[in-house]
């Protein structure tokens, strides 16, 4: 069974975009702001993908589900994401990365402030959280690198 980590979410999953409620809605216990270092964002055909690319940063929410709810959201995503472990034919693959997430700087306890674990307190109130993020698969990252179109900001918002 994988570990029970929140969601990075930097597309159609955020709030206010097309997959949020129909994913989302009712599953969740928080979602706030976030950053993935090391990725690059590129646009796609109507969603974004997240490239893993030294010095990249991609905007996006941390998404943590509840509890009772886990296992299912987890399912959901990987079908939305067209991801099977160990299938060649992935479009995404689910990764277990460090995500960045604004907080009150209260937490300094290497917890992100509501018992989700971190991996510690970093400066001006922010928290590194392990958490799963759908990256584009090697063959697909290969495609996005030479002919993609990068989202320079990094937000999805704001392409």
């Amino acid at each position: 069974m994988s570990p029970q980590l929140p969601f990075f979410v930097y597309g159609t999953l955020r709030p206010g975009e097309p997959n949020h409620d129909l994913f989302l809605r009712g599953r969740t216990r928080t979602e706030e702001p976030g950053r993935l270092t090391g990725a690059v964002l590129y646009d796609g055909p109507g969603y974004p993908w997240a490239v893993e690319e030294p010095g990249g940063l991609v905007h996006g929410d941390l998404v943590t589900a509840l509890p009772e709810r886990y296992e299912e959201l987890l399912l959901a995503l990987d079908r939305l994401e067209e991801y099977a472990p160990g299938d060649p034919r992935n479009l995404y693959e689910r990764v277990e990365r460090e995500v960045i997430r604004a907080g009150d700087g209260t937490a300094g306890d290497g917890t992100a402030g509501d018992g989700t674990p971190g991996d510690g307190t970093l400066g001006g109130g922010e928290t590194a959280v392990r958490a799963w993020v759908y990256v584009a698969a090697p063959a697909v990252a290969a495609r996005l690198r030479a002919r993609g179109k990068p989202i320079e900001s990094g937000d999805w918002r704001v392409r």
